[in-house]
């Protein structure tokens, strides 16, 4: 008896130490695969590296997700959920992002270049040694 009990409280503790991780392994097969992952669950997911360029990513879940050193130049992500996402020294140019939320996002050594932002919600930003031309994004201070 005394070991079915330490063995269910094992199999709980490993359950509530396991970070929980909603992406679901076919939607990232599905973007790797196609390109294409419109309203997708990527929360949480590794995509560290990928090479996502012109990737269909609107109204997609990447909240949490690691992007960081992706290339997703000409993606789109309209309507998507960054938050807390990690895009560091991601590539972003001419990516459109406009209406997702990129609140807690960590942009450090990230490229923005030309990308639309128009409508997002940017709260708290992480911007350090940052690129960002022609982006909407304004690093510090009130433009006059």
């Amino acid at each position: 008896m005394k070991s079915k009990i330490i063995t269910i409280l094992g199999f709980w503790a490993v359950i509530i130490a396991t970070p929980a991780t909603a992406a679901k392994p076919e939607d990232i097969q599905q973007l790797i695969n196609t390109g294409e992952c419109k309203g997708c669950d990527l929360s949480g997911a590794n995509l560290r590296n990928a090479h996502l360029i012109g990737s269909d990513l609107r109204q997609a879940n990447l909240e949490g997700a690691d992007l960081t050193g992706a290339n997703l130049e000409g993606a789109d992500l309209t309507g998507a959920s960054l938050k807390g996402a990690i895009l560091n020294s991601a590539f972003l140019t001419n990516a459109s992002l406009n209406h997702s939320n990129l609140n807690y996002v960590d942009f450090t050594a990230a490229t923005l270049i030309d990308a639309d932002v128009r409508g997002a919600s940017m709260v708290d930003l992480n911007l350090t040694n940052a690129q960002i031309y022609n982006s909407g994004i304004a690093v510090g201070g009130s433009e006059e």
